[in-house]
């Protein structure tokens, strides 16, 4: 069984949703799932149910409740920042390592897959020298990018691929979670990094109700981890 990364090109592109759905996908064809995101900010104790890490434990099965919370993301901040800063609001810091550490430790533990989500984009700063491409290299595990189709999403999702690809990191794949009111479509947002991304394969997911999911996209990303 496989431990992934998943990351994105930016914040609010659609990390928790494409995390939250390989959860379902994975557990509806029999397999054995969890998921952690260790790091979160923007989290308000009041609507825990529809936070990310609330949004991952429904996926889960299981209870929003403070336990459940710590479990799978102990770092929570307030502020919708980036985490250096935010933990700095609130007259704390992150210790590097012991992110390291706790992700170690439940991959070492884990039963099936284990999914950890990142927090904002690959360059977003966890402390005041490290940042989500960091952690990803030190971790060393395989990598999901998810990306708009939002204009614009060309640029930064190549830029991103690049910086993931010098650093020697396996992408598994980059899944296009589609952008709201874009001009641009995603099948043609799709064909068009995929011509671009070499053997990285790109998968496409279009905008779902609350609560659906498209079963032969998420059958095919979970294929690839």
């Amino acid at each position: 069984m496989s431990t992934v990364f998943i990351t994105a090109t930016g914040t609010d592109i659609g990390k928790t949703f494409v995390t939250a759905g390989l959860i379902r996908h994975i557990r509806a064809a029999g397999g054995t799932a969890d998921a952690l995101k260790p790091v979160v900010s923007g989290f308000d104790a009041v609507s825990v149910g529809t936070s990310d890490p609330g949004i991952l434990l429904a996926a889960l099965e299981r209870p929003a409740m403070t336990e459940e919370l710590d479990r799978i993301s102990p770092w929570r901040f307030r502020a919708p920042l980036s985490p250096h800063m935010a933990a700095r609001q609130e007259g704390r810091a992150i210790a590097f390592p012991e992110v390291v550490e706790f992700c170690r430790r439940t991959m070492a533990a884990r039963r099936g897959t284990l999914l950890i989500e990142g927090i904002g984009g690959i360059m977003v700063p966890i402390d005041d020298r490290r940042t989500v491409l960091d952690w990803m290299s030190t971790l060393r595990i395989p990598i999901v990018l998810v990306a708009g189709s939002y204009v614009g999403t060309m640029s930064h999702t190549l830029t991103s691929l690049e910086v993931l690809v010098r650093r020697n990191l396996n992408v598994a794949a980059v899944v296009i979670s589609e952008s709201e009111g874009s001009a641009a479509s995603l099948d043609d947002t799709v064909a068009t990094l995929q011509r671009f991304a070499n053997s990285i394969d790109v998968v496409g997911i279009p905008r779902l109700a609350p609560g659906a999911t498209d079963d032969a996209a998420f059958g095919r990303i979970a294929a690839l981890l």
